[in-house]
């Protein structure tokens, strides 16, 4: 089929290149605008866009797609199916319209489950056993749309946000093949959302990774992948700021939360919430590099007693 292909994040890029791989013809690929990075302030491209150039592909660049002329530029290319996947912008209903086959969106989660603009990290956070990709046809509400394809994953144990949605991508890029395939031969129905069962995903604020050491400590540690690589967790030490990198559930003492209650070779462990403990494996200290937490609390000194956060 002729598609248009809108993608920004690297989310997208296993869309895209299974797509290509599957003989489908991309008239364009549609992207966020070049944008400014770094302290030299200088223009970087969406993740999607190199690998697009690097397959000769068209690309387009409108600041805002709903505007007129971007609508018209996406008309003119007159695609049997748009596709939409980690895109950074809302579809106006001229837009959702174009294509004769309608317009599909990839989303890593298990809809009506996990609406919004961070289903992974929400999934982690929320001690889900599972998740997964979902095909649908986009409509103008949030992530509402009439569902294709589904396909679950069971979610690891100590897997993190990141690890997670790469996992994820590939699996997109897979049902979105099959979707396409699917609505080519007639032989897939969309099936309305149940949004009695719907849950949101919110997006993330910096804020999100402050530790509140009150937690249970299975909360934390779920904190911690969840949040990783971004906006990461993160307490305090000596007034000094400390990010948590990667951490586990340990055996608690029953001291205040906060309290630092042992120092060895696998770590730092923090007594939390009702009663349980958070072993810190590795940390990054204010202004320096990641490392063990048992370094860490070697060069500093550490003794059990100290209090974080």
């Amino acid at each position: 089929m002729r598609v248009v292909f809108l993608g920004s994040g690297s989310f997208a890029i296993p869309s895209l290149e299974a797509l290509l791989d599957a003989g489908h013809d991309v008239a364009a690929v549609v992207t966020q605008p070049d944008r400014e990075k770094g302290r030299g302030r200088s223009l970087a491209p969406p993740p999607l866009k190199p690998v697009a150039a690097a397959r000769g592909l068209k690309i387009l660049q409108p600041r805002r797609v709903r505007e007129a002329e971007s609508v018209a530029a996406l008309r003119a290319l007159a695609p049997d199916v748009q596709v939409v996947v980690a895109y950074g912008q809302i579809l106006p209903r001229s837009v959702i319209d174009i294509a004769a086959r309608g317009t599909v969106n990839v989303h890593a989660s298990l809809l009506p489950l996990y609406r919004g603009a961070a289903p992974v990290q929400w999934a982690i956070v929320n001690g889900e056993a599972e998740t997964g990709v979902t095909t649908m046809l986009i409509d103008e509400g949030l992530d509402t749309g009439p569902l294709l394809l589904a396909e679950a994953t069971a979610i690891g144990e100590e897997e993190t946000a990141d690890a997670l949605e790469s996992r994820l991508a590939v699996m997109g890029g897979r049902l979105l093949v099959r979707t396409l395939s699917g609505l080519e031969q007639g032989a897939l129905l969309p099936k309305p959302q149940d949004s009695t069962r719907a849950t949101l995903a919110p997006l993330i604020k910096k804020e999100d990774g402050l530790i509140d050491w009150r937690q249970p400590a299975p909360a934390l540690a779920r904190r911690v992948r969840g949040f990783h690589p971004w906006p990461g967790t993160h307490t305090s030490l000596r007034g000094h700021g400390l990010r948590v990198l990667r951490a586990q559930v340990d055996g608690g003492e029953g001291a205040p939360p906060g309290t630092l209650i042992r120092v060895g070779r696998d770590g730092l462990v923090v007594a939390c919430g009702d009663g349980t403990a958070l072993r810190l494996v590795t940390v990054q200290p204010e202004s320096r590099t990641p490392m063990p937490a048992a370094a860490f609390a070697a060069g500093a000194r550490l003794t059990p007693g100290e209090r974080l956060g």
